[in-house]
């Protein structure tokens, strides 16, 4: 039947439709679900996300889940390494619309323009609003459609496998279960075919061996029942404003953390999203999807803490079946990128198990700014300073930091427009993520133990076009910041300093200068983000 055409609905009643529609396209079944096969998880207990000794991350989800793992993956692919997802689509698929998501992400009556969403990608990259898409390359990832699958059609899924494929990831794609919508699961107390709560389907299949042999390279055994730590922690803590609940999240998240992890070894990290109508705070549904992931049981044996982010139902109609955000719901049109609420909280929680950055403080929030592009380069000179000139090469390379060929020494102008910092906020805390696009030898170790760090300047050291006097200008703030040794992806500085933070040119630009400490007394340099600017996160208190 071809779909009926009908004037435009006025706002009100549109929302009501909207609802209609989100519910009707995951419709509950009324009957009880049968149990597990097996207890597939402790009792949760009270505590808090400590850092753990993480190396990769991952993600994986199921429908909003699904494509909330991707998000992750595309948004912050410098930390994600790779991902899972079930039954969801291409990267930003919805482009902030409803009827989209509903029509061309889900059905198949629209067009989604695969071709428009991979080049998306690129210009976000470019802009420096998600990290550099060259990190995508050779990543692993598990895509999972079933033929019965009628609420993300296969299409949908077949069109997220080629985005990946295009941009150069090893894709691997499950696309001949009869599997009706939902996680699969050997745990799953619904049969494969069907679609209904609680959304985990046994197929005869073990689908977690199979995204986790991909992603890990190997997987071991399961354990037969799990034996670590279920952590139920507050996610107000990590929610950009401190308040969960105002991004559609719960204020409960849980991580499941095996012994072997808990005591010190080396552990991967796999982030798991649930569905819509599959989150804790969702009509009494509880840890069922933690449970029945079958995650666990793989965790105590492959050294991997599993995160289970919450979403929750708003008691509007803009999620009233606790989805995560992969269509703009909230006003937030920020969602599948740097700066998306839910997904700078989820990253929180990320860095908070891996020991690295702390989460935005209670009643602020935090802006990613990028490096102004007409303004940014990078200036040599001898390791006295001089002979400076500007660099040449930053549109092949990107900019230049250490000992070139030449015998010069490079060190690299950023500048930022940190007037969109909120007026009359408190900084609380800022940082710069560099991404390395290529070197030679190790500036870090010529000489032992060199740092690279970084300067700050209220204003423009000279003028704020790059010019070679930047070299050797004087600092407003010098050695406010240092990024350690990386020799591949991306890098996140320290905490700028408080007097650093006091220099933020809150009514224009601050410049930043990235250089060593010492001249590398061979050559030894590196170029960063040569596809995509710096960006500078500031996090804020409002008053």
């Amino acid at each position: 039947m071809r779909p009926i055409r009908a004037r435009a609905p006025h706002p009100s009643r549109a929302r009501r439709l909207a609802a209609l529609l989100l519910s009707a396209v995951t419709t509950l079944f009324l009957a009880a679900p049968a149990s597990p096969a097996a207890a597939a998880a402790p009792a949760p207990v009270p505590g808090t996300l400590t850092p753990y000794n993480i190396g990769a991350v991952y993600t994986a989800g199921v429908s909003s889940g699904g494509y909330m793992a991707t998000q992750l993956h595309v948004a912050y692919s410098g930390t994600v390494s790779g991902s899972a997802a079930f039954a969801s689509g291409p990267y930003d698929c919805a482009r902030n619309s409803l009827p989209t998501a509903l029509n061309a992400c889900m059905d198949t009556t629209q067009n989604l323009q695969l071709a428009q969403l991979e080049q998306l990608t690129r210009d976000r990259s470019a802009q420096g609003l998600v990290d550099p898409i060259s990190n995508l390359a050779g990543d692993p990832v598990y895509v999972f459609s079933g033929t019965n699958d009628s609420t993300v059609r296969q299409p949908v899924a077949t069109a997220l496998s080629d985005y990946y494929a295009h941009l150069g990831a090893r894709v691997l794609y499950n696309r001949g279960t009869a599997a009706g919508h939902a996680w699969i699961s050997p745990l799953g107390p619904n049969t494969c075919g069907v679609t209904r709560t609680p959304f985990l389907n046994d197929c005869g299949v073990d689908a977690e061996r199979e995204l986790l042999g991909h992603l890990l390279g190997s997987v071991a055994t399961p354990a037969a029942a799990p034996s670590g730590t279920l952590i139920r922690f507050d996610q107000n803590a990590y929610a950009p404003g401190g308040s969960a609940a105002a991004l559609s999240m719960g204020d409960e998240g849980f991580a499941y953390v095996p012994a072997s992890c808990a005591g010190g070894a080396a552990c991967s990290l796999m982030v798991a999203l649930h569905g819509c109508k599959q989150g804790y705070a969702y009509q009494g549904f509880g840890t069922r999807f933690v449970e029945g992931s079958f995650l666990n049981e793989y965790a105590d044996t492959n050294a991997m803490v599993v995160l289970y982010p919450q979403a929750a139902p708003t008691s509007t109609l803009e999620n009233p079946n606790g989805c995560w955000n992969w269509w703009g719901y909230l006003g937030d049109a920020a969602y599948a990128r740097h700066g998306g609420k839910q997904i700078e909280a989820v990253m929180g929680m990320v860095r908070a198990l891996r020991g690295g950055t702390p989460p935005p403080p209670a009643g602020g929030g935090s802006v990613t700014l990028s490096s102004v592009d007409a303004q940014d380069g990078y200036v040599k000179a001898a390791a006295d300073g001089s002979g400076a000139a500007v660099g040449t090469l930053e549109d092949l390379y990107g900019f230049a930091l250490g000992r070139g060929t030449d015998g010069n020494v490079n060190r690299t102008l950023l500048s930022f427009d940190t007037s969109r910092i909120p007026a009359g906020a408190e900084v609380t805390r800022a940082y710069l993520t560099v991404s390395r696009s290529s070197g030679s030898g190790d500036p870090w170790a010529s000489p032992a133990g060199n740092r690279l760090l970084v300067d700050v300047r209220t204003g423009c050291f000279g003028g704020c076009a790059v010019e070679a006097g930047d070299w050797s200008a004087p600092a407003t703030v010098a050695g406010a910041a240092e990024i350690a040794a990386f020799s591949s992806g991306s890098a996140v500085s320290t905490d700028l300093t408080p007097a650093a933070l006091a220099a933020l040119d809150r009514s224009g630009t601050t410049q930043l200068r990235l250089g060593f400490a010492s001249a590398p007394a061979s050559t030894a340099y590196l170029f960063v983000n040569q596809a995509a600017p710096v960006t500078l996160t500031v996090e804020y208190r409002q008053g």
